[in-house]
């Protein structure tokens, strides 16, 4: 890979050409690592080792939390810097870094107890977890833009549903870990998702090599009009506050409330199975929707599904919640970016996901540590729960002063 962007309008030999749909779909399949990686082994297979690393290391809730927030604030750092990344180092090779790095990082995190030395491998996994994400999406994005908006939604949202995948790796992969494994098996857990990054970083490569950089921002694309897009970013706030505490802390929630470690592998498997699947179902709907309606309908239902196993309990709750959830919180990503391709010139979709994503980081640096405070308080993550839920109405009711461009 050259990692070069393309310049005068030169495209790389090896691109896709415009006609073939099929290796589109294929490509985004191999993209896919990048969320894979960042999201559905970095983040959120989080809860699934947080009860054994809370119990082995003595976290209060307010302390599982802050790991999840560093590794949320580095997001937000790494979103930042994402922009002039891919200008000076080229998209393509700026989001296989990324994905490298985390996976080095997930590697690393079996390796110390020391809680400053977690906190700052998180926030590193982070940081490179938000180039491989929003590097990637741009990406597809590029290798869509002169298709319909359904074959965008299409594209994006296979591509999105490589954190499902991840979800479901962890599911079947940690759990089983735990049960070979004595004492500290989160370690082993780490070292096992590790390997699995470890294949999709080869995937992530082959892929990037079959695509070409979007074209660079001139240099006056720093001035474009944010307010074009202002709803959907602030909706998307309201969904990074609400989506990260049902995913950091709903393992321990179902652990608390006496749900064994086999059935919460199998919650696990049917989050990540909804998931993966969830741009098949929904990218349809949001092609027809355009992506503010979108946000506000996808929210709508992840909030019902945040605040079910509170409302309910119980097993079969659990999983209808898992399956909603699932479904659901991915789609919400699948809409932000096609706002943004609806709102946007193209030479703007990198910098205007890139500026979402700073918003919905800021969202999710807050959540997991505002959640645990409140459990803390309340000894009750339920609490935590039933908040999200709120925060997420709130979202879906922003995201409708959205408006859709002719």
């Amino acid at each position: 890979m050259t990692g070069e962007g393309v310049r005068g309008g030169e495209r790389p030999a090896y691109s896709i050409p415009s006609h073939d749909g099929n290796g589109r779909i294929l490509l985004a399949v191999g993209l896919a690592a990048g969320p894979l990686v960042a999201l559905g082994l970095a983040r959120f297979a989080y809860a699934l080792l947080l009860p054994p690393m809370s119990a082995d290391l003595g976290w209060s809730y307010s302390a599982a939390g802050a790991l999840n927030t560093t590794n949320a604030a580095g997001y937000l750092v790494g979103a930042v810097g994402t922009t002039p990344l891919a200008r000076a180092w080229g998209t393509r090779r700026a989001f296989v870094a990324g994905t490298v790095i985390t996976t080095l990082a997930i590697a690393l995190t079996a390796l110390t107890s020391q809680y400053a030395v977690l906190l700052t491998i998180r926030f590193v996994a982070g940081l490179s977890g938000a180039l491989a994400f929003i590097l990637g999406a741009a990406l597809v994005a590029e290798a869509s833009h002169r298709g319909t908006p359904g074959r965008a939604a299409l594209l994006l949202g296979v591509y999105f549903g490589g954190a499902g995948a991840g979800i479901v790796a962890a599911g079947l992969l940690v759990p089983w870990v735990l049960d070979l494994t004595a004492g500290a098996g989160w370690r082993q857990g780490w070292l096992a998702l590790a390997a699995v990054g470890v294949v999709a970083s080869v995937a992530a490569v082959l892929a990037a090599r079959r695509v070409a950089d979007p074209a660079p921002p001139e240099e006056h694309a720093s001035r474009w009009d944010r307010r074009r897009i202002g709803w959907a970013v602030l909706a998307y706030t309201c969904f990074g506050l609400g989506y990260i505490a049902y995913l950091t802390f709903i393992s321990q929630y179902l652990t608390d409330q006496g749900m064994s470690g086999p059935l919460i592998a199998s919650f696990w498997a049917v989050v990540g199975v909804a998931a993966a699947v969830s741009g098949l179902a929904w990218g349809p709907v949001l092609g027809r929707l355009g992506g503010a309606r979108g946000m506000a309908v996808v929210m709508t239902a992840l909030a019902v599904g945040t605040v079910l196993p509170v409302l309910l309990g119980g097993p079969v709750a659990a999983y209808l919640s898992g399956a909603v959830v699932g479904g659901s919180f991915l789609a919400v990503v699948t809409a932000v970016s096609i706002a943004v391709r609806e709102s946007l010139p193209q030479p703007h979709w990198t910098a205007g996901i890139a500026f979402a994503t700073i918003a919905f980081g800021l969202g999710q640096t807050v959540g997991p540590t505002l959640t645990g405070w409140v459990s803390d308080v309340t000894a009750d993550l339920g609490t935590g729960l039933l908040l999200s839920g709120a925060v997420l109405v709130v979202g879906a009711a922003t995201a409708l002063l959205q408006r859709r461009p002719d």
